[in-house]
């Protein structure tokens, strides 16, 4: 692309491809080189066809582990997930499906462990949003929807996980800058945010004694799927220019930190920890 600072109007229907986004994200890691960091481990990815998700997968796979990925129905982004992740002779297992329904986040839990043989680190990142013009426009079908995908998917997700980690286990939540702050277009976005966080800090402190570390990561704009596929054009030819460095993140950019908080040998200290990646904001407090 000519300025890495823009992106041109443009908008999808949801839940969004990666193909028709202009310009394509960075999101393949590929000039990322691992050194065995997760050698032999076993990685649940919810949300893991394509953004932030899709890089994180293909990190931990250059980085020696199996990953199994969970999405909705976005099969051409998660086939495309896959094949980079077998490239690198990596095992990977599809596992589409809403995330809402309590049943198939048991079921995907499942499915990993029966595929891959265990489950070592779990990464909840599955989202939806909906941005509306005023809080009168927030139905209750939305705010329950929202809270079952964002929140309450990371819970019985990690409910059905809990079983199967062990010491020297890990869990990475992503969250948003939106949980730290707030977004009056954003509400019960935000709100679910907030609750992962929360969540998050309380977790950490529940499995400390079983060796299990839980983190977070908070990222301000970033370039995903998601972004076309719920703003306006305009909104979107516009998204991440409020940030000191003028632009959003790409998927590739965030991943790294992700191996950073799965890999004992990294982060065998960090539990609790939530890492904004804002673009050179900072936050009070």
């Amino acid at each position: 692309m000519a300025d890495d600072r823009t992106q041109p109007a443009q908008e999808q229907q949801p839940p969004g491809s990666t193909e028709a986004m202009r310009p394509q994200p960075r999101d393949s890691m590929a000039d990322y080189v691992g050194s065995g960091l997760l050698e032999g481990r076993k990685a649940l990815i919810t949300g893991g066809d394509s953004g932030i998700g899709r890089a994180v997968a293909i990190a931990f796979a250059k980085e020696g582990a199996d990953v199994a990925i969970s999405y909705l129905d976005e099969h051409e982004d998660a086939e495309h997930t896959a094949e980079k992740v077998r490239e690198v002779d990596r095992k990977c297992v599809l596992l589409p499906g809403d995330l809402a329904s309590g049943p198939h986040c048991r079921d995907v839990v499942d499915q990993t462990t029966s595929h891959l043989g265990g489950l070592d680190v779990l990464v909840n990142n599955v989202a939806t949003q909906n941005p509306l013009d005023s809080p009168d426009e927030l139905t209750e079908q939305q705010w329950l929807h929202t809270f079952d995908v964002n929140i309450h998917s990371y819970f019985r997700v990690t409910a059905a996980a809990l079983p199967h980690l062990r010491e020297g286990s890990a869990i990475i939540n992503t969250a948003s800058v939106n949980g730290l702050r707030g977004n009056k277009s954003l509400i019960d976005y935000s709100a679910t945010k907030g609750a992962v966080i929360a969540w998050t800090y309380a977790m950490a402190q529940a499995l400390v004694e079983r060796g299990v570390r839980v983190n977070c990561v908070a990222p301000g704009p970033v370039w995903t799927p998601l972004i076309p596929a719920t703003f306006d054009a305009g909104h979107v030819e516009q998204f991440g220019s409020q940030v000191p460095m003028g632009r959003p993140a790409h998927p590739d950019e965030l991943a790294p930190t992700y191996v950073f908080l799965a890999a004992n040998r990294l982060s065998s200290y960090y539990t609790g920890e939530v890492i904004a990646a804002l673009g050179g904001e900072t936050l009070p407090g």
